[in-house]
């Protein structure tokens, strides 16, 4: 064997005793409890985080939407990225000279799961359509693309003259048309003592 046949061999391989050890070792690596909770927790860090957040969108200089949290804690390594906003958030929309809010969400605990264009609200959940209804649940879930909002929880509707109960509620975005799967209770509400409070 000729000195160049050699060297080439030689060179050959250490190249391959170099590969097999960063397999070895990355195999070895990655199984190991400490690297595997590393990766965990770098999936449970937020990528983004801010605090006392509100956005406000503006037409012809009056206002149109806001929306403002608390906290917002935004995870993108997760397997289902989505925003956290563990305080709650509240969303207002104004009438066209911004004199008086025509509808809005608010609750305690809110996330917003990012590909599935999907909120999932929770806490004393409340909502109010431009018709003035308001609904009241424990859990509802907003879907963004379909243009619905739902919920299994029980849900109570409070309208100008009756206050609606049962579990599980499907609706357009704007409450203009919904229904309630599992009606349980139906009060009529009297408007002429204006004194009344209304109640459960």
């Amino acid at each position: 064997m000729n000195r160049e046949s050699f060297k080439k061999n030689i060179l050959s391989a250490a190249s391959n005793t170099v590969l097999l050890a960063v397999l070895v070792f990355v195999s070895c690596q990655s199984n190991r409890k400490e690297d595997l909770q590393a990766v965990e927790d770098f999936q449970e860090r937020p990528g983004m985080s801010a605090f006392d957040l509100e956005t406000v969108v503006t037409d012809s200089g009056f206002y149109k939407y806001r929306f403002s949290t608390p906290e917002l804690y935004k995870y993108d390594n997760t397997e289902k990225p989505y925003t956290d906003f563990p305080k709650g958030i509240s969303f207002r929309m104004f009438d066209r000279d911004s004199t008086r809010i025509k509808s809005s969400i608010t609750c305690k605990n809110a996330r917003y799961y990012n590909t599935e264009n999907l909120w999932e609200l929770n806490n004393d959940v409340e909502a109010m359509t431009e018709k003035g209804d308001i609904l009241n649940t424990e859990q509802m879930f907003w879907n963004t693309k379909e243009h619905i909002i739902y919920s299994d929880k029980f849900v109570k509707i409070t309208t100008a003259s009756q206050i609606i109960m049962g579990y599980g509620f499907e609706s357009d975005e704007r409450m203009s048309k919904y229904e309630i799967r599992r009606p349980s209770g139906q009060i009529e509400v009297d408007n002429t003592d204006q004194g009344a409070a209304v109640g459960n």
